[in-house]
């Protein structure tokens, strides 16, 4: 089964990941596709292969004969998409020979356009998958598992000589729970890459910082007739807290290593709303300034309307890895040796966003994260190429075989 193939069988299955949920997998629907990983790396001669009660599955490719002094390597992607878009009945659209011209995206009737996603320009000539509009693809991050599990395959058809490899796909990546429960102790490498980057040929060792902040206003409702002086209204409260937060410093407004503050959800009516929001930033100080900021404008509301009217809850998410990282730039190294053997340019940009690998380098592991080749997630308009999966799968096989 080649790498595509794979891609379309590991979208069929939903597993979509729900935020806000006390159980580890928050779906138990991300088993369903993790029960067929399992089977295919028992079928690839993996051993220690084990499928925890959380939805956790590890395996490893053990060391060919003579190579068993050599470092152990591991690969990581996750089970789930994300929970703020569908991932149910996906439909892939698949281009031969791309034109460069913008994609009819036949179950919408929307435009995927090269104005919007100027990379589409460079995938002229290639098989290009997208979605029908009415879904998300799902390659990320099922076309890191698809790339991991073909370079196994074909490592192992090959015959090239490796140390242990290990691999292992993990739940709730999503909803930033990725790595909540991941197993080093099992999970015996020495070093790993999460495969769930975009840009081909991308190794990134540098990310955001993140947090959450849930907002809750609690107002007084009484008839509007004889409001005045009682009335408390939760909603405009929680409007005239959004409008203290700075305008400039949102996603749609920042990029590289700016930070912003995301309004994600808001609700609420007279009696009681609430709203929700991340926090990003890759420098620790800048971010800290941030989650103060929030607290500080939660102060206002109270000093204003009354102790108690106003409450937050930060929460941290999971950290840059780049401190740690910079400890361990052989394992970068590595990466990037493999992607210019294909002849690729290297991209190595800050990560606007979190891997499970921040969370599994600040745990001790070094673990920097590989491109799938894989643009737009999280949306209609997610695209991936075959071709771009194809060099991935030759840049994990250089790895895994390389490791000194």
């Amino acid at each position: 089964m080649n790498v595509l193939e794979r891609l379309l069988k590991y979208v069929s299955y939903d597993t979509q990941s729900k935020e806000g949920m006390a159980d580890s997998p928050s779906t138990a629907k991300q088993f369903d596709l993790a029960l067929d990983l399992k089977k295919e790396l028992e079928d690839l001669g993996f051993d220690k292969v084990l499928l925890d009660d959380k939805c956790y599955l590890y395996g490893r490719l053990k060391a060919t004969e003579g190579m068993g002094s050599k470092k152990a390597v591991g690969f990581i992607s996750h089970i789930d998409t994300a929970p703020d878009f569908s991932g149910c009945g996906v439909n892939p659209q698949i281009i031969e020979n791309y034109d460069g011209n913008d994609v009819l995206l036949k179950g919408t009737g929307e435009l995927l356009k090269v104005s919007d996603f100027p990379d589409l320009i460079n995938h002229r000539g290639k098989t290009l998958v997208t979605t029908d509009g009415n879904t998300l693809l799902g390659a990320d991050d099922k076309a890191g598992i698809a790339e991991i599990i073909t370079a196994m395959e074909e490592i192992k058809q090959k015959n090239i000589p490796h140390g242990d490899i290990w691999v292992a796909f993990t739940p709730d990546e999503e909803v930033g729970l990725g790595a909540a429960e991941f197993d080093l102790d099992y999970f015996k490498a020495d070093f790993a890459y999460t495969v769930d980057g975009d840009y081909e040929g991308e190794i990134a060792y540098e990310n955001f910082n993140a947090a959450s902040a849930k907002v809750e206003v609690r107002g007084k409702n009484v008839h509007p007739g004889s409001a005045k002086d009682i009335m408390v209204n939760a909603a405009s409260i929680l409007s005239e807290i959004q409008d203290k937060m700075p305008k400039e410093q949102v996603p749609e407004k920042t990029k590289d290593r700016e930070g912003f503050i995301m309004l994600c959800e808001l609700k609420g009516n007279v009696a009681y709303g609430e709203a929700e929001y991340i926090i990003r930033d890759h420098d620790m100080i800048e971010f800290d300034k941030k989650k103060d900021l929030v607290s500080k404008i939660i102060e206002e509301i109270n000093l204003k309307y009354g102790k108690e009217v106003a409450r937050v809850l930060i929460e941290d998410t999971y950290f840059n890895m780049a401190k740690e990282m910079t400890k361990h730039m052989d394992v970068v190294e590595l990466a990037v040796n493999g992607i210019k053997s294909l002849g690729l340019e290297v991209c190595s940009k800050p990560i606007r966003g979190g891997t499970d690998g921040a969370t599994i380098t600040n745990n001790g592991l070094p673990c920097p994260n590989l491109g799938t080749g894989g643009y737009a997630f999280h949306g209609p308009y997610e695209h991936i190429t075959k071709e771009g999966m194809e060099n991935t799968v030759k840049i994990i096989e250089y790895i895994a075989t390389n490791v000194k």
